[in-house]
């Protein structure tokens, strides 16, 4: 029996060999004309490294597989490592969790700044006396914005500025701020990663934050570059967050991987990029949130009137990319107390569409549900 088992482990461990020394090749055939420096910085890495940078250029997108030079490279994964052996809560991080969220030179598609050596040293400062990597995350939580001074503006140029970009003009959107605070974390060694939804299920518009992996209980917490007073897993976002929807594109919470998930982190920005890797994190902030199954459940009761009757045509009611249900609204010969009926969640946006029985043409109409009913009662002919 042992024999059996040995050998089972030996086969998936060389299994997950191969599959990585393939897409290390696939990294190299897609850098073209910038191949050469990729195996210069695998070539250079010391051998402790060199498993790291294997790592870090297997997961590459496309773009920094073709322009990225070894020396950027090999200093961004030497001074990675220099954190990890500087700090003790550094040296307390798992190898994978390492590669994936301390190690990458960039947090979503930002110019690809080389701020690491620069971070480490304007970070190292507040962290130098932390006893845990908790009193390190807060003290750069804390310090970042004197340090880098930057205050959030829609003024900025453009959403996904870079670190030193924001620096420069002093001014960032919440993702820009998000990298910052991403990139201030990671230079310490702390692991990070930034999250966020590209549309609140509550409200109009999107937001993106940061979340940090902590070694005393090995779970991911979230955080902003205006820390809440009272700390991690605070804020205003929650409230919004634990109302997300974890099967729209839109509508979910992600947070942002090196290493491929199968899923991609939708950037508002700019949606044909889809080489951000991501987690969906949505289930994780609703239990969070303290939202339970059922407690917030509205119920939407649609009919179409015309000339004093109701009229029987389809209808569909949809959450971003989620469609909730589709169905026909009740004709004139339905009892009055039937609808066409669909479970929705209190005060959240949601859009009814219906064919219009004169025109043919789908009518879409944007709602609000109820935060204080159980039910709301739609007359598509006063919604048109």
């Amino acid at each position: 029996m042992k024999r059996i088992v040995s050998g089972m482990c030996l086969a998936i461990m060389t299994l997950v060999a191969t599959a990585k020394e393939a897409a290390l090749e696939q990294a190299l055939a897609q850098a073209g004309d910038n191949k050469v420096e990729l195996e210069k910085a695998l070539s250079e890495a010391p051998a402790g490294q060199k498993k790291a940078m294997q790592f870090l250029i297997s997961h590459m997108p496309e773009r920094d597989l073709k322009s990225l030079k070894a020396d950027y490279l090999l200093k961004n994964v030497a001074w990675a490592y220099k954190a990890r052996e500087t700090f003790p809560w550094a040296k307390k991080v798992p190898e994978d969790v390492f590669f994936n969220d301390v190690l990458p030179y960039a947090s979503l598609n930002e110019r690809r700044d080389d701020w690491r050596e620069d971070f480490f040293n304007r970070f190292s400062k507040y962290v130098k006396d932390a006893k845990t990597q908790h009193e390190a995350l807060m003290a750069v939580n804390k310090h970042i914005i004197d340090e880098v001074k930057v205050k959030y503006s829609t003024k900025r140029k453009k959403a996904d500025q870079s670190p030193y970009e924001s620096m420069e003009q002093g001014l960032a959107s919440c993702t820009g701020l998000s990298i910052l605070l991403n990139n201030a974390f990671r230079a310490v060694g702390i692991p990070s990663r930034v999250a966020g939804t590209p549309a609140w299920t509550t409200k109009r518009g999107n937001h993106n934050w940061v979340e940090v992996w902590t070694t005393d209980d090995k779970q991911w917490h979230f955080t902003e570059y205006y820390l809440d007073k009272k700390g991690i897993d605070h804020g205003w976002l929650l409230a919004d967050a634990a109302r997300g929807n974890a099967q729209s594109l839109y509508h979910s919470i992600y947070a942002s991987s090196w290493k491929p998930t199968g899923k991609y982190f939708p950037l508002v920005w700019d949606m044909k990029i889809k080489y951000v890797h991501a987690v969906n994190v949505t289930d994780r902030y609703i239990k969070l949130g303290g939202v339970k199954d059922g407690e917030d459940v509205c119920e939407l009761r649609i009919h179409l009137m015309k000339d004093g009757k109701r009229i029987e045509v389809p209808v569909g009611v949809a959450q971003g990319d989620a469609m909730l249900g589709e169905g026909n609204s009740p004709k004139a010969t339905d009892d009055m107390n039937r609808y066409f009926t669909v479970k929705a969640r209190k005060g959240q946006l949601y859009t009814v569409a219906w064919k219009d029985p004169e025109t043919g043409k789908v009518v879409r109409k944007m709602i609000t549900t109820p935060k204080d009913k159980e039910w709301l009662t739609l007359n598509l002919a006063e919604e048109e």
